[in-house]
């Protein structure tokens, strides 16, 4: 009984959760939408990206006005190389980007709020 429950719980959050792409899929994307590709460059072991990914991007209200706005991709720095030939000192680091050119880069952590605020008039 309590592995059902589990199970349930845990599909219930992917519902809610920031739906992450490949930057290969979020090329396609952004083509078809115009939309900014935002990229999440973090570490599985990360604290503050963990602190993140719970706090901001598994919020239901806040996932939906980024998926509204961004193309979300996350690229774990360990395993894979970023798509351009910028290195990352801290994690998580926020890149976005349109038409290949890096319009804004936000490191650290941030509340809901502080990261609505940084990432508002990003088009």
């Amino acid at each position: 009984m309590n592995k059902i429950v589990t199970i349930l719980l845990l599909g219930f959050s992917f519902l809610y959760g920031l739906e992450f792409h490949t930057y290969k899929e979020a090329l396609k994307l952004q083509k078809r939408t115009g939309k900014v590709i935002m990229i999440d460059a973090m570490r599985k072991d990360c604290h503050y990206c963990i602190k993140m990914e719970r706090e901001v991007f598994d919020d239901p209200q806040m996932s939906k006005w980024l998926q509204k706005r961004f193309i979300p991709v996350k690229i774990d720095i360990d395993e894979e190389a970023l798509p351009f030939e910028k290195k990352v000192s801290f994690t998580p680091t926020f890149f976005f980007i349109k038409n290949g050119k890096i319009l804004k880069v936000i490191p650290g952590s941030w509340n809901i709020e502080d990261f609505k605020e940084l990432t508002k008039d990003i088009k």
